[in-house]
């Protein structure tokens, strides 16, 4: 009984349950893209921590005897866990792995112009500091590359970010209530004579206001299934662009399992959202 009236509920105000439905969709359109950025921000993170934390690049001039004192030199200390020598031809071929789809990048370079290097880890991170000091003091150093300057980077990022994403959605959340509420209230004043007539007949303050409610929680589905289908779409679309700026970082795809996680998550907060607005409705038009 109660679909069936608010089929009929809809389909008298087909405008006002589409506007309805499009601000339900533009917030979870935004709460989806904003998730979907913030896993790809920790899958991120979480590589770059998995990486050597400290990368030395050395002079073209430096030979292998000459790195192998260094080597040694931050053994002795007894702060590094390990370290990886990685040689021109080696750098090389890291290179075209990373470059593999773009033949213009491979023909322009070879072993001749790519450093030598080392690829630190500590045994604590607080070592990171001790151990980058000491090789940066050699002449043969070129160029330092501290990891968890470049972590410490993308967590005050994604920190950022999250706090931005949490703004708008708190206002596109407030707003889609007060849109729900708004339209929900002027479908009861529409139907002033009719609730009248129903209480007149002997029907409960309940069986007049769960349509209204089934009526807020159907824009929050919809409106949630609506928003994640774009954002999938959007990420399917922008996926090989990523792709192909982050280099090979292995950031995608994202797991199936998390993404229908997603789905489920935002249709039970955005019924929640739904409900919660049209009973403030009820309450203030339904005495």
């Amino acid at each position: 009984m109660n679909i069936k009236t608010v089929g009929k509920y809809i389909r008298r105000s087909p405008y006002q349950a589409l506007s309805a439905m499009l601000i339900m969709t533009l917030t979870f359109f935004t709460i989806s893209v904003f998730s979907i950025l913030t896993i790809l921000s920790v899958k991120l993170i979480n590589y770059f921590e998995s990486k050597p934390q400290l990368t030395v690049f050395f002079k073209d001039t430096t030979v292998k005897e000459e790195i192998d004192s260094i080597q040694n030199q931050l053994e002795l200390t007894g702060k590094s866990l390990s370290i990886k020598y990685v040689s021109k031809e080696e750098a090389l071929e890291i290179y075209k792995e990373q470059n593999k789809s773009d033949p213009i990048l491979l023909e322009l370079v070879t072993s001749d112009i790519l450093p030598a290097s080392i690829e630190i880890q500590a045994v604590k991170a607080e070592y990171l500091a001790d151990l980058a000091s000491t090789v940066k003091k050699s002449p043969l150093v070129d160029q330092v590359v501290f990891q968890k300057d470049i972590v410490d980077t993308l967590i005050s990022w994604t920190n950022a970010f999250r706090m931005i994403g949490l703004g708008v959605i708190s206002v596109l959340a407030v707003v889609s209530i007060f849109v729900i509420l708004t339209i929900i209230g002027i479908k009861i004043t529409i139907r002033r004579e009719e609730i009248e007539i129903l209480k007149l007949i002997g029907a409960s303050n309940w069986f007049i206001r769960l349509p209204f409610l089934f009526e807020g929680m159907f824009y929050g589905f919809v409106g949630a299934l609506a928003g994640w289908s774009l954002s999938v779409g959007f990420l399917l679309y922008a996926t090989p662009t990523l792709q192909s700026f982050l280099k090979g970082i292995p950031i995608f795809p994202i797991s199936p399992e998390i993404i229908i996680g997603l789905l489920g998550a935002q249709i039970i907060f955005a019924c929640f959202l739904g409900i919660f607005a049209s009973f403030l409705a009820v309450l203030r038009y339904l005495k």
